[in-house]
């Protein structure tokens, strides 16, 4: 349980570093930023958990015939999908993610799995959801 809310907050800082104005095509529209930030962090990794599979194991041939490269399409989609989410929920949550185009959401994904596999790797979360480290 803890590794999972662990996780969550991974995704609201990623989240929060590429729609902090340096991308100008990603923003956070809402007032009460925090609330906002763990509910897209929510929907992104819910996101990154279900679907993206299922995209992945459909588009492998032409993950194979691109020699890796659609992964980044796919990234980027799985990043304006979670907009599209966080659009329909947003009474709940308060705001939404905003991405402007698919060339902003592919930047947004490549930056926020880079944030993502650094902040794991600081705070020691496997990608088994086994939150201890092991030195062996």
């Amino acid at each position: 349980m803890g590794t999972l809310v662990l996780r969550i907050i991974i995704n609201a800082a990623a989240i929060a570093v590429i729609a902090s104005g340096f991308l100008p095509g990603i923003r956070i529209v809402g007032q009460n930023i925090y609330p906002i930030l763990l509910g897209i962090g929510l929907i992104f990794g819910i996101v990154n958990g279900l679907i993206k599979p299922l995209v992945n194991l459909m588009t492998c041939a032409l993950t194979l015939l691109t020699f890796g490269l659609f992964r980044l399409i796919v990234n980027g989609a799985m990043l304006m999908l979670t907009a599209y989410f966080s659009r329909l929920l947003e009474p709940t949550i308060g705001g939404r993610l905003e991405v402007d185009n698919l060339l902003w959401g592919i930047i947004g994904a490549i930056i926020a799995s880079v944030i993502g596999i650094v902040l794991e790797r600081i705070l020691g979360v496997d990608d088994d959801g086994d939150s201890r480290r092991r030195d062996w």
